[in-house]
């Protein structure tokens, strides 16, 4: 059987991109997406594709600030939890991709802080963060793929 530390890092790997058993993770449910499908709104008001990637990434910002115990406002975008995405005019493929990558680089920084904090000890706080954050990508990764059933995308 795991060590829980290792179990814990498992579980918030699960939630953004290793294989689990409930379905696609966040990144899968992203894997394909083209810029206008991200863009697509199901209604006037409602949150895109592109806006629940940031949204995510900001989230794992956050715990990851908890974990390491630095300074509000130090995200990579002005504001917090929604960013209105895309900017006007920004439907491009490269605007796409450099907001995914804030994603994929925000899950990086989150696992290395994980790992830290659970080396240092076993806290149940590291451990509800890091439970909270792989739920939180597996709410938004079915959110993603209903956004693209309602388009036909998958």
């Amino acid at each position: 059987m795991k060590r829980p530390e290792l179990l814990l890092l498992d579980i918030l790997e699960e939630g953004y991109w290793k294989k689990a058993w409930h379905g696609p993770n966040l990144k899968q449910s992203l894997k394909g997406v083209t810029a206008k499908e991200a863009a697509w709104r199901p209604a006037r008001g409602r949150h895109n594709i592109w806006e629940e990637t940031l949204h995510a990434a900001y989230w794992k910002y956050d715990v990851r600030r908890i974990l390491e115990g630095g300074k509000r406002g130090t995200f990579v975008l002005k504001g917090s939890n929604f960013f209105a995405r895309p900017a006007k005019g920004m439907v491009t493929e490269k605007a796409w991709k450099e907001d995914r990558e804030i994603l994929e680089t925000e899950h990086k920084r989150l696992r290395e802080a994980a790992r830290k904090a659970l080396k240092k000890g076993k806290s149940e706080k590291i451990a509800r963060l890091i439970f909270g954050v792989a739920f939180h990508d597996i709410y938004h990764a079915g959110q993603i793929r209903l956004l693209r059933r309602l388009q036909g995308t998958a």
